[in-house]
């Protein structure tokens, strides 16, 4: 990667950004789906106890590793697709970002001929665009956990009372 320019890297990194975003969309759809329809869920004692937020087994720049454990079920094929594609999307999202040059030294002969000033103002938008996708990411883990919560309260209203 490192033979490509910053903005071949910026298409590439923008192509990676949207398959993110729609793989973290059709999580959120899987989940949805399997919350809709009762015969997705899961009656077994593992199912009812997902694992607890916070335990810092999951990484939160990963939302969708923390929601393994809380939407299980018979029909979890479409969730653990789109938890793939994510996976793979953030990892290709994380190779070009790793590619695209930091310092003056590396960019070469291309930011002799680029204006300063816009050089300042890619690098504030590339800051605040990096801060944006953190925030979305809590966002999207922040409602997965929801979700998760929300399956194992009604998995616990499903299931038989044992008096």
């Amino acid at each position: 990667m490192a033979a490509k320019s910053r903005q071949e890297l910026g298409i590439e990194g923008q192509r990676h950004l949207e398959e993110t975003i729609n793989a973290a969309f059709q999580i959120l759809s899987s989940m949805n789906d399997e919350l809709c329809n009762p015969a997705l869920w899961s009656t077994s004692p593992a199912a009812t106890h997902p694992p607890a937020s916070g335990d810092g087994s999951s990484d939160s720049s990963h939302p969708s590793e923390a929601s393994a454990g809380g939407a299980g079920g018979g029909g979890g094929g479409a969730l653990d697709e789109a938890r793939l594609r994510y996976k793979s999307a953030i990892a290709n999202l994380r190779a070009v970002i790793a590619a695209v040059p930091s310092s003056p030294q590396e960019t070469g002969a291309l930011d002799a001929k680029a204006d300063p000033a816009e050089i300042e103002r890619l690098e504030e938008r590339v800051s605040a665009l990096r801060k944006e996708l953190e925030n979305k990411n809590k966002h999207l883990k922040h409602l997965i956990d929801q979700l998760r919560n929300l399956i194992t309260d009604i998995s616990m209203w499903q299931s038989p009372c044992s008096a």
